[in-house]
């Protein structure tokens, strides 16, 4: 990630987390990215359901209302965006949940989980195991007989993974 890359994700979160807080709902993930349409800015929230670890609890209207108050708060903001137009996507985290922060891997210890680095640990871009929690800033993630505590800021990307059972 560069370091403008890291200060746009930054000025995002700044910007659409008290927005979603307003709407009690919890900022999951923002994004700029850019994509062979056009640029796109993609935000994922979830409610906490009392009682359940995980939180589906987000609506068609939470979506609508904190989607268009985003877009209230991004043209007020323009200036500090990349310039030109964009596409504002805002969604569920679905069932196979990003995990960003690491709150978010504290909260679904024990839940199996695909991880994606940016760099190599131990010669390995994958990992996918059983989430064991944060350990001193870092995800500890076990891969069979094999424990990893991976940094968490070399992360490009982690999810859940969910299961169809009958």
């Amino acid at each position: 990630m560069t370091p403008r890359t890291r200060e746009l994700g930054d000025l995002l979160v700044a910007l659409v987390d008290p927005v979603c807080r307003a709407h009690g709902v919890e900022l999951v993930d923002v994004r700029y990215q850019r994509e062979r349409g056009g640029a796109v800015v993609r935000i994922i929230i979830d409610r906490q359901v009392p009682g359940q670890a995980e939180g589906s609890g987000v609506s068609l209207e939470d979506c609508t209302r904190v989607s268009r108050d985003v877009s209230t708060v991004l043209d007020v903001h323009d200036g500090e965006l990349p310039a030109g137009a964009y596409r504002l996507e805002v969604s569920s985290p679905g069932l196979e949940r990003p995990l960003v922060r690491l709150t978010d891997f504290e909260r679904f210890a024990g839940r199996e989980v695909k991880v994606r680095m940016r760099s190599p640990l131990e010669g390995r871009r994958r990992f996918h195991g059983t989430l064991r929690g944060v350990v001193r800033g870092q995800v500890e993630l076990e891969e069979g007989e094999a424990v990893y505590l991976i940094p968490h800021e070399d992360i490009a990307h982690a999810n859940l993974v969910y299961r169809f059972t009958n």
